[in-house]
């Protein structure tokens, strides 16, 4: 029996040194939760090992099949040209080695419940619900689709009892979370919440927590980081990667 494909974590790297922390906690909790499983991190910049490093060493010890997950929430510009890119470039050196990619972690109900935690452990009770504004705040993006996937997701996280859900973006899009804050206020929200809709620390979701305090947000919600529930979107991600036709190179991100 062949064994199980490498899952290889790939995340874009930051100089704050918060960001790769989080990255390798939580691929230390998909470890956890299936062992067995060899899982591997790599960066696209910033932080080593990058990517062509941990595929080199990969298929030096002796590996053939790796599904390289992206850790990014939508189908933007890294998951459209830099992933697909960083892959091929490597694979053209490493003859016998199979990549599938796995497709991007948004959107998905895992996430949503990811949000619905750190919402909780920043003070939002189910109580709460009723009378308190959300703001979705992600990093942002220059890609429409990425930008409609953050409203759609705000849209349906809407129905399940918030008395508003509005998105917002750090940069590249409209509006700033401190101005979907003062919306939410306005609107008469009795409470408003950000929760930040980006998985590691850096400088934009510094800049998401800033906003949020400069206009009054009583509640900021942390990254979504080692979150089981996004450490089970990882596998799930993965599962449905391992089962797809086997080629040299392989990815939905790009079709």
């Amino acid at each position: 029996m062949s064994p199980a494909p490498v899952l290889l974590v790939i995340a874009h790297g930051s100089r704050d040194p918060r960001h790769a922390a989080t990255v390798h906690a939580l691929t230390r909790r998909v470890r956890a939760l299936r062992p067995g499983l060899r899982v591997e991190t790599a960066f696209l910049d910033f932080n080593a090992p990058r990517v062509e490093q941990v595929l080199s060493a990969l298929r030096a010890d002796g590996v053939h099949d790796v599904v390289a997950q992206p850790l990014l929430l939508t189908r933007a510009f890294h998951a459209k040209a830099d992933v697909p890119a960083v892959l091929a470039e490597a694979l053209v050196r490493l003859p016998g080695l199979t990549v599938r990619v796995a497709d991007v972690l948004g959107p998905d109900p895992l996430l949503t419940a990811a949000l619905e935690l750190r919402l909780r452990e920043a003070g939002i009770t189910p109580a709460d619900r009723a009378t308190t504004g959300v703001v979705l705040a992600s990093a942002g993006s220059s890609d429409p689709e990425a930008i409609a996937v953050i409203a759609g997701t705000a849209r349906e996280w809407r129905h399940t009892g918030w008395c508003a859900v509005r998105p917002a973006f750090a940069s590249a899009a409209l509006p700033r979370t401190e101005d979907a804050v003062r919306a939410l206020r306005a609107e008469g929200a009795r409470r408003v919440a950000v929760a930040s809709y980006v998985i590691a620390p850096g400088r934009l979701p510094d800049r998401i927590a800033g906003g949020a305090r400069e206009a009054g947000a009583d509640v900021v919600a942390g990254v979504l980081g080692a979150a089981p529930q996004l450490a089970r979107l990882l596998l799930r991600r993965y599962d449905a990667a391992a089962v797809a036709p086997a080629g040299r190179h392989r990815t939905p991100l790009s079709a």
